[in-house]
């Protein structure tokens, strides 16, 4: 069985509606499954420690998620055209997973979350593909053949789903997002078979 892990960050359960969403379109790949983690956020000020599992939500993910997965989708909300911090801050323990090529081959892609359609999603994707094209990562993204990515009048990006929330957070993910979360899914499920 291949797993795909659905990695994300959420702060206002959007990215994690899209993580699930992800997930399903993974789980409809015969002989594969999604692993779904999350990360802890993180102080602004020091170091602080979290709860070994998360009081909602998804679990927090291991290195060791990292390591045995076939192939990793990555999620975050949009902070300023770039991933949030939490993300990142995982993503930078990982120089042992890097020195021992633990992750390149298998592929990868990425998903975003944005208050306003022009508040950076294209950049949040494009950054996030930057760490696992250091790790030797296969960079998917989602090709125009998923027709909702012209029909699309809400998010959605040839470089991984997309998701537009409102300035409070508060706006449904639409139809062509949720079939091109599913779409993305989907197709990481048949490339970690292909590529594993």
């Amino acid at each position: 069985m291949n797993t795909v892990l659905v990695l994300y960050y959420s702060r206002h359960g959007n990215t994690r509606s899209m993580a699930r969403l992800i997930a399903r379109g993974v789980d409809q790949v015969e002989g594969c499954e999604s692993m779904l983690r999350t990360v802890p956020p993180i102080s602004a000020d020091h170091e602080s420690t979290a709860e070994p599992i998360p009081s909602d939500g998804e679990p927090y993910v291991t290195l060791d998620d990292l390591e045995q997965c076939n192939g990793l989708i990555l999620g975050s909300p949009t902070r300023f055209g770039n991933m949030a911090s939490p993300l990142k801050y995982f993503l930078e323990t990982t120089s042992s997973q890097w020195l021992s090529g633990t992750l390149s081959g298998k592929p990868a892609s990425v998903f975003t979350s944005t208050s306003s359609m022009h508040g950076g999603q294209e950049s949040t994707l494009l950054t996030m593909m930057v760490p696992l094209l250091h790790h030797g990562m296969v960079i998917s993204g989602i090709p125009y053949s998923e027709t909702e990515l012209v029909k699309t009048k809400t998010g959605g990006t040839p470089y991984g789903a997309s998701h537009v929330a409102g300035a409070d957070s508060n706006y449904e993910i639409s139809d062509s997002e949720k079939a091109l979360c599913i779409a993305q899914g989907k197709r990481m499920g048949v490339l970690s078979k292909k590529l594993g």
